[in-house]
């Protein structure tokens, strides 16, 4: 074994506006399974999170709910941290970027930046929304992109082409938050030199991170490395920047400050442990730094805060580790379809461990997409885990103790001899996080074990008279054989594991990987460990996962005046409404009343619809809003052409007539439900 290591690793930031789903478990646990893994061969390894707390989607969410945002991240913290602890997350510390050690830090990032002559600042044009009177942040702009021409595409990159651009490129821009075209003022800003950093950067991604990220981001360095905008104007919630009131510091440039936040605080509760040993920039080559994320986060964490860090004097990490999208049953995770399924639902009706096991055995190093299909799931972990594994241990253990008393004969050099170099590949695919390298090849050791006991039949030698020696010898050998595989998925199965070495094998202790080379002697009598997986139960969770189609139950009452009469709900069902965006409007020559809009349903293509809306909106102040439109409306012929459905409206008519206009987060094409 190599030289005992000191590890320091993080995990992306949850955002802190909403419940963790499967996305999130997944690099969680490919996370945690690395931790494990570390932790089990005897190297010095912490584990740091924290939520991701500022920034307008707060702001406005808690706006909404009518709490401060204080109280809402403090919610969610707990929330999180709750849904963590179920899937047998082993954090050292899940801290909060609302925190005192984090505006501390921020404010030294900011100081030592500005000292070193990394910060500009200048004048901007900015978009801001006149209907909600605030600046708008890039996510809360919309528009076409500049490069490829994709449509609804977010103010600061193109999830399409993965172009990154200023919210001014957009083409045709629009504001989320109310649907209308923002206006441009001027605004004071502050920026981060990250052009002056290239070099540096293209030293540090040459061995950061791996071949298919470093692609993409030569892709980045071709088109120049710009000034990085690192603040918002109020209102927003977030750390003031010193001396500049209502300026606050962008999100994004304390969010992964929250690693160091967060060991920070875990310093303070282990004096032991000491912060500098870990970021101070002379620390690299004596600890080690990892991150693991999404590819959806990869220019901030692979430019700007490798960047960020070293104009400020700290360490770089050593490699940031990116792993893919999660889709399930091959298509993105959808709400109507059950399979947008949250940490919560599946713990409601699942056991953790079954998800860490099927994520793993899916797990690799690159950023390939992971698809979780749903009877492959069950079929996998009945197959493998209680088919298999647990099997192993209730096939021979058994024996052991009714008939030997739970003594074990030494294992046979040559099952001792494949063990050890399993052990070996095993713990080289867990090193490199090829995990489903890993799982395959405890599964091929499994499999030989269970055709080891099938060869002897120890049920057979149990009934045959002057065959104890023999059974003891098989069931013995059997039971190593078990031993070393509990030892082996131990990272990914961590309560059954330490069941299996406390209850079976006696230990005060989870098993460490060095328990490979010390066989055991006894075992006790064997206990249930895992059960199969109900086929019914991942339905129920499929059916706790959809959006509610039905109604609330309330009291009947008497109709309201001017009510039309009472529908049921397979009427409403039949209308189907859809968010559309108005891609453009224009005056109908020779209509008093109607405007022709051409309307954008996403996939679903566009549509033209005449609405008696003209004393009510200029065209131009219509182009780029967001509205609902009845999609299944029968096409009408009229005279200035074919209408093909209806824009709602409320307002008793004229001028006074009011488009429905949706939340901010849908896209054109999504069905109101």
């Amino acid at each position: 074994m190599s030289a005992r290591r000191r590890i320091l690793v993080t995990s992306a930031l949850p955002y802190a506006n909403g419940s963790l789903h499967f996305g999130h478990v997944i690099e969680v646990v490919q996370t945690d399974v690395w931790v494990r893994f570390q932790r089990a061969r005897g190297h010095e390894c912490y584990y740091c999170c924290a939520d991701d707390t500022h920034g307008t989607p707060i702001m406005l969410k808690a706006q909404q709910e009518g709490v401060a945002p204080e109280a809402l991240i403090a919610r969610i913290n707990a929330e999180h941290q709750r849904d963590y602890a179920g899937f047998l997350i082993s954090f050292d510390r899940f801290h909060s970027t609302h925190s005192d050690e984090n505006r501390r830090l921020v404010g030294d990032f900011y100081a030592r930046l500005e000292k070193n002559d990394h910060i500009a600042k200048r004048t901007i044009e900015q978009y801001y929304d006149e209907a909600k009177g605030m600046f708008l942040p890039d996510r809360y702009i919309k528009g076409t992109c500049p490069r490829c021409a994709a449509v609804d595409q977010y103010g600061d990159a193109c999830e399409n082409c993965g172009a990154t651009y200023a919210p001014a490129d957009l083409k045709d821009p629009r504001s989320v938050l109310s649907g209308t075209a923002p206006v441009k003022r001027n605004s004071e800003h502050y920026f981060f030199k990250l052009g002056r950093f290239e070099q540096f950067l293209r030293a540090w991604t040459a061995t950061g991170v791996d071949d298919a990220v470093r692609a993409k981001l030569d892709e980045w360095f071709a088109t120049g490395l710009q000034d990085w905008d690192i603040s918002r104007d109020a209102p927003y919630f977030g750390f003031e920047i010193p001396d500049a009131p209502g300026k606050y510091f962008y999100v994004w440039l304390d969010a992964p400050m929250g690693y160091m936040a967060s060991f920070q605080a875990l310093c303070a509760d282990r004096p032991e442990l000491r912060f500098d040993d870990f970021w101070a920039a002379e620390a690299a080559g004596r600890t080690e730094l990892y991150h693991f994320i999404g590819k959806d986060i990869t220019y901030f964490h692979t430019l700007f805060w490798p960047a960020v860090l070293k104009g400020a004097g700290f360490r770089v990490p050593d490699a940031v580790f990116v792993h893919g999208f999660l889709t399930v049953d091959g298509a993105k995770m959808s709400k109507s379809r059950g399979t947008f399924i949250n940490a919560r639902t599946y713990l409601d009706h699942l056991d953790p461990e079954h998800l860490r096991y099927h994520f793993a055995a899916k797990l690799g190093p690159g950023v390939e997409d992971i698809d979780l299909n749903l009877a492959d799931f069950v079929a996998r972990v009945n197959s493998d885990l209680v088919g298999k594994f647990v099997n192993i241990g209730s096939r021979a253990i058994p024996f052991i103790t009714k008939r030997f008393g739970g003594a074990l004969l030494p294992p046979e050099p040559a099952g001792a001899a494949a063990r050890a170099a399993a052990a070996e590949s095993i713990a080289e695919c867990y090193e490199q996080r090829r995990f489903s390298e890993a799982v395959r090849l405890v599964m091929a050791e499994a499999d030989r074990i269970n055709a080891f006991v099938d060869q002897h039949k120890p049920w057979d030698l149990a009934k045959r008279a002057g065959s104890d020696a023999e059974l003891q010898r098989v069931c013995s050998e059997t039971v190593h054989g078990f031993h070393a595989l509990a030892v082996w998925l131990a990272p990914i199965l961590p309560r059954t594991a330490e069941r299996i070495a406390r209850e079976l094998f006696g230990l005060e202790r989870a098993f460490r990987w060095d328990d490979l080379g010390t066989a055991p002697t006894r075992v006790a009598p064997y206990q249930h460990l895992l059960t199969r997986i109900e086929t019914a139960k991942v339905d129920a969770m499929v059916e706790a996962s959809k959006d509610n189609l039905q109604p609330s139950a309330v009291p009947a009452a008497a109709p309201s005046a001017g009510l039309a009469p009472e529908c049921s709900i397979d009427d409403f069902q039949k209308v189907d409404l859809r968010v559309a965006r108005i891609a453009k409007a224009e005056h109908v020559e020779g209509a008093d009343k109607l405007l022709k809009l051409t309307l954008d349903l996403g996939e679903l293509g566009t549509r033209t619809v005449f609405a008696g809306i003209k004393a009510a909106y200029d065209p131009a102040a219509l182009e780029g809003r967001l509205t609902v439109m009845v999609a299944n409306l029968a096409p009408r012929k009229m005279k200035f052409g074919t209408s093909e459905g209806m824009v709602l409206a409320a307002g008793p008519g004229g001028r006074d007539l009011y488009l429905l206009s949706p939340d901010s987060g849908v896209k054109a094409g999504m069905k109101v439900k």
